[in-house]
């Protein structure tokens, strides 16, 4: 059974740093782009970052260029988001999903998800 569970959210002040993990269990990550999305309350879920199978090419959102960078080791079937300069606008729950597909920011592209970990930026 596919499992992606993330971790590393948090309570952090604006201009913070936080970095989450997306863990893979049950299936290896190596075929599989991952995307991280984002929910903010009485919002759609929207796509944050992404990252291809072999870590080649990676995308972002607008609204968080420059503040984030996605990696993965595929050794510890592990990817990362680190998250800079966080904004109270930032403040989500955070979710990442896989794809046997190529990378995409529309959520109806990736069938496997985690549970999602909660970002709260405030003072």
């Amino acid at each position: 059974q596919l499992q992606l569970v993330e971790s590393g959210g948090g309570l952090v002040q604006p201009g913070g740093s936080l970095r989450l993990s997306c863990a893979a269990s049950g299936f290896t990550l190596d075929y599989y782009a991952i995307g991280w999305f984002r929910q903010a309350p009485g919002k759609e879920r929207e796509g944050v970052s992404c990252i291809s199978s072999n870590g080649d090419s990676t995308n972002y959102a607008d609204s968080v260029k420059g503040r984030r960078t996605i990696s993965r080791d595929n050794a510890k079937n592990t990817v990362y988001l680190q998250m800079n300069s966080l904004k109270p606008e930032d403040t989500a729950v955070y979710y990442c999903a896989a794809t046997l597909k190529y990378c995409s920011r529309y959520a109806t592209d990736f069938g496997s998800w985690g549970q999602g970990t909660q970002v709260t930026v405030s003072s």
